[in-house]
């Protein structure tokens, strides 16, 4: 191993026993899953040394506006969805594809959605260096789910918004779940929903966070006075 791997392993060594196990992430498959895809592979080359930072990543100069999650927010979502491997997943807003693909290596097939066609383009390639292929990408709106390749067992906002979308539930299968930030800033809660036999969706608050907005997110209806 040369010395700039050497070091590159330390950074993530450290990201995991310093950011991301302190953050109540201690589900082993998932903390080595961390190890194995890396992280670096998926940030523009202007951003790499920000890449095991606990921050959002920026994406510039690929979107000016996006960012990745943090890499414990990454973590402690992936471990609290409690994937099994057979899962068909949507996920609305693909970013880098470094959450795709940590969806991908804990299920059978991930749906990725993502509205901007240069933040597409740029998960494909980090994907396809990455070896991921039980992804299918789409460009396009999702921020009401995408019924087109309904249904799924799992979906992930990686935006937040005010309140979840109306009649989500008729895209999961029986027993499915959707993980959404829900709320406005400055408190918002990551909460984890799981569908019931009545055609319901159950809510299962995990942690506070703060994630910026989906684009075209769906909001709580004003009050009128």
């Amino acid at each position: 191993m040369t010395k700039a791997m050497h070091e590159l392993e330390q950074l993530r060594f450290n990201m995991v026993e310093q950011q991301i196990r302190t953050w109540n992430v201690l589900d082993t498959e998932v903390l080595d899953l961390l190890h194995r895809i890396r992280r670096e592979d998926f940030v523009p080359p202007a951003q790499r040394a920000l890449a095991f930072v606990d921050m959002e990543t920026p994406l510039a100069p690929v979107s000016a506006r996006e960012r990745m999650w943090s890499p414990k927010l990454e973590a402690r979502v992936l471990q609290d969805l409690r994937l099994t491997g057979r899962e068909r997943v949507l996920e609305v807003g693909t970013g880098s594809g470094y959450l795709t693909a940590l969806l991908a290596a804990r299920s059978a097939h991930v749906v990725s959605v993502e509205i901007d066609p240069a933040l597409s383009a740029f998960a494909a390639e980090n994907l396809a260096r990455a070896g991921t292929r039980n992804v299918e990408q789409a460009t396009g709106d999702a921020a009401r789910g995408y019924s087109a390749a309904a249904p799924f067992d799992v979906i992930v906002f990686t935006g937040s918004m005010e309140v979840l979308p109306k009649d989500l539930s008729a895209q999961l299968s029986p027993g499915g779940r959707v993980f959404a930030v829900l709320g406005r800033p400055p408190i918002m809660t990551a909460t984890l929903f799981h569908s019931t036999a009545e055609g319901g969706l159950r809510a299962e608050p995990l942690f506070e966070t703060l994630v910026a907005p989906l684009v075209n997110a769906e909001r709580a209806p004003a009050f009128v006075f």
